[in-house]
């Protein structure tokens, strides 16, 4: 225990630094205390893993902050064109951050126009579309913003998209009426040639402009089971589907023919009962069990097909797959009516945190409970940035050696933790602490721990409060500041001398702690090894 009671340097040693840096310019933060300016790559890459496009925030409108990532964007797309596709591509693939990857190449692209530079827009279109519906999601951005003429590397790197990704089964679930441009719009503004080592899409890409333009007569390729099988289901007469689908051969047929649970209700023309539902759960995703709880619930499915919903859900294999945020677990576990699902969602969340490191030594964590983070990061979220920090602060404590969790506010307080306890019951504890006093916070709960680890949007008092949030900590004991918000002023300086910031709750951010603690430098996340 005597290392708890040696001098501590008030000067960092040199030590490991992280991506994410200061200026050391200051300015004031949005409660007017004292904020510092990040350099144009980390305030952009902190703003691109929390910001869900057209979103108001606590303290920024939608607009606003769009405006301020689209603006990063063109100016790096010309500055630094490497890297800039490096995280655009990696936000869309590392980090899952779908609409902010789309509209950020969209930008890159426009920014590399109007400055008359080659290379890269082709290959940063295509790196960002992963799912089939994407290249027309991309367009109706693209579009919407600059008209309808298409500069050739919007349309290269879209065809080179299509080839990759449409099949007959994306073109059942994505191709549907609700979407501004349909499979056939985007073949014919891009032209695409169908893939080398996919002879079949020229028949597919055929079929999906009949859908688009003589919907009544769209025949499938008569070589296609999938598209033939589902063209065979539509032509059912209405009256006679619901007893086809809760049939000795319902579920079979179903899969066959490629029908999603999301067209069901549709094709039924009625609403999904208990008796569809057990029909549909068996070829249902994960992730698609774990949205519908409410509605097994509600439609009365059995305990029995329950249990099997149950069993895919907590999977380790179906969670890593699924790539779901851990947040969305608990969003499940809130608002799902019964209990039968609490030890699925419980384990599906473990898992979901499997690459949370196991800190040793002793670890302070803060999480940031004041009123800016109770704001919900989207308008289909269920939950807030409160939330999630208390879920990744919860998880980092329950696997450490030894660890004080804090929730902080205008006033702060300890979470109890016992050993074996489950995360969505710890949640249960954390409470609402109104502003945000995180100096006081530090002061107050630090005690020679080893590491200082704190959950939050940054935007901590000001007036009568020190400048810097962490001077209780000794200069040599790191301090990992998690963003979860992407306001442009930090709360302390960062990247160097054990301060460091990370925003985004992915596996390669949480790789970062292990890494500069065994005195290596950081890199960003996809230029990381391994």
């Amino acid at each position: 225990m005597s290392r708890f009671n040696l001098r501590r340097s008030k000067t960092a040693p040199a030590g490991p630094s992280s991506p994410v840096s200061t200026t050391g310019q200051l300015t004031a933060n949005h409660e007017g205390g004292p904020g510092h300016l990040r350099d144009e790559k980390s305030e952009l890459f902190l703003l691109a893993v929390a910001n869900l496009v057209g979103q108001d925030t606590f303290y920024e409108r939608g607009g606003d902050r769009d405006d301020r990532y689209t603006s990063l964007v063109r100016t790096l797309a010309v500055s630094d064109p490497e890297w800039t596709l490096g995280l655009l591509r990696w936000l869309r693939y590392g980090a899952a951050m779908r609409t902010a990857s789309l509209v950020g190449a969209a930008e890159f692209t426009r920014a590399r126009l109007d400055a008359k530079l080659p290379g890269h827009s082709r290959a940063v279109i295509d790196a960002v579309l992963q799912r089939p519906d994407e290249p027309g999601e991309l367009l109706a951005y693209w579009t919407s913003r600059y008209g309808r003429a298409l500069p050739k590397p919007v349309k290269r790197g879209v065809a080179d998209a299509v080839g990759r990704l449409y099949n007959g089964r994306a073109l059942l679930k994505y191709d549907t009426g609700t979407k501004g441009f349909r499979f056939g719009d985007v073949l014919e503004l891009t032209h695409p040639a169908p893939h080398p080592q996919k002879p079949w899409q020229s028949e597919l890409f055929r079929y999906a402009l009949d859908r688009r333009h003589r919907p009544g007569s769209a025949v499938p390729p008569a070589g296609d089971a999938l598209l033939s099988a589902h063209h065979a289901l539509m032509a059912v007469p209405v009256e006679e589907r619901r007893a086809l689908v809760t049939g000795p051969d319902g579920a079979r047929r179903l899969a066959e023919a490629g029908m999603t649970w999301e067209a069901l209700a549709g094709w039924l023309q009625g609403p999904l009962d208990a008796a569809v539902w057990e029909a549909v759960i068996p070829s249902m995703g994960a992730m698609a069990l774990v949205r519908n709880l409410r509605n097994f619930d509600r439609a009365g499915v059995s305990d029995e097909v329950a249990e099997q919903a149950a069993r895919r859900i907590a999977d380790r294999g179906e969670v890593t797959r699924s790539r779901q945020f851990p947040f969305r677990y608990l969003a499940a576990h809130r608002h799902a009516p019964s209990l039968r699902w609490g030890h699925a969602l419980e384990q599906a969340l473990k898992h979901s945190l499997a690459n949370v490191p196991a800190l040793p030594g002793r670890s302070l964590i803060l999480v940031d409970r004041s009123g800016s983070m109770f704001d919900r990061p989207g308008a289909q979220s269920l939950l807030n940035r409160a939330d999630t920090a208390a879920v990744f602060g919860t998880a980092l404590a329950l696997r450490a050696a030894e660890a004080d969790l804090v929730e902080f506010g205008t006033d702060s307080r300890a979470v109890p933790l016992r050993q074996g306890d489950a995360v969505l019951k710890v949640l249960d504890r954390f409470g609402h602490l109104g502003g945000t006093e995180t100096s006081e916070a530090v002061r107050r709960h630090y005690r020679g721990h080893d590491r200082v680890v704190i959950v939050t949007d940054e935007q901590a008092y000001g007036s009568h409060r020190p400048c810097d949030p962490l001077a209780a900590v000794p200069a040599d004991v790191p301090v990992y500041t998690w963003n979860l918000a992407g306001y442009r002023p930090g709360h302390a300086a960062s990247g160097t001398a054990h301060r460091h910031t990370f925003g985004g709750l992915t596996d390669a951010a949480f790789r970062l702690i292990p890494l500069l603690e065994a005195g290596q430098n950081a890199a960003w996340p996809w230029e990381q090894q391994g």
